[in-house]
């Protein structure tokens, strides 16, 4: 079983690679759009 997972995430991460190209490819945003919505009150702009 445990050579089964390992070479599923083998195929995985080439099948990846070869998709998006040899490196690092992040998966979330490095920067949250301002649009974003969040119950924070230190983001909804207003002073209490």
């Amino acid at each position: 079983m445990e050579d089964y997972i390992k070479a599923a995430k083998r195929g995985n991460r080439e099948a990846e690679q070869e998709l998006l190209g040899p490196g690092f490819h992040s998966k979330d945003r490095a920067h949250r759009s301002k649009k974003l919505y969040t119950r924070k009150l230190k983001h909804k702009g207003t002073d209490l």
